[in-house]
């Protein structure tokens, strides 16, 4: 028991002290679709930023929501390079969390609250006129709403449902 605390402490001020050099980057990744990513942010000394994958490239047009399938061996690198030449920005700390983890964080039905916010109000570029919401709204509303579990952060993090990757 000492030893999952002390990991969990290191990963924790870990995640703290990469903020100062550069930002953490949270991956959501879908394990029904090969583990592809489906929504990023951003976290530094400069707040919360959403990241859109499908709109996040590198040099040679790849997206970050297909970083398992275009880099299999390195998709962590990959999503570096990719945020560095979109964003300027270059993390080294990139946590993935899968389904398992947000739905025991935020509820069994993030992802269908996540869905419905999306498809009722939109994200721009999608040719929905209906509403002005951005995916990452529609993800931060569903997420306000279901609350947040912090207790099941670091027991998603002992099941390895959510991974930290230093790069």
């Amino acid at each position: 028991m000492k030893k999952i605390t002390a990991i969990i402490i290191l990963i924790i001020v870990l995640a703290l002290a990469s903020t100062i050099v550069s930002p953490v980057m949270i991956v959501a990744e879908d394990s029904a679709e090969d583990a592809s990513i489906d929504m990023a942010a951003t976290m530094g000394l400069t707040g919360f930023k959403w990241i859109y994958p499908g709109s996040s490239v590198n040099s040679e047009g790849q997206t970050l929501h297909n970083v398992h399938i275009n880099n299999p061996d390195n998709p962590y690198g990959a999503a570096r390079d990719i945020m560095t030449y979109s964003y300027g920005v270059t993390p080294h700390l990139i946590l993935s969390v899968n389904n398992d983890a947000a739905q025991a964080i935020f509820g069994g039905n993030i992802v269908g609250d996540i869905r419905a916010n999306d498809g009722y109000f939109g994200y721009p570029g999608n040719g929905n006129v209906q509403g002005s919401m951005s995916r990452g709204d529609a993800v931060g509303v569903a997420m306000l709403e279901n609350g947040v579990n912090v207790f099941e952060i670091p027991i998603q993090i002992i099941l390895g449902n959510i991974k930290p990757h230093l790069v």
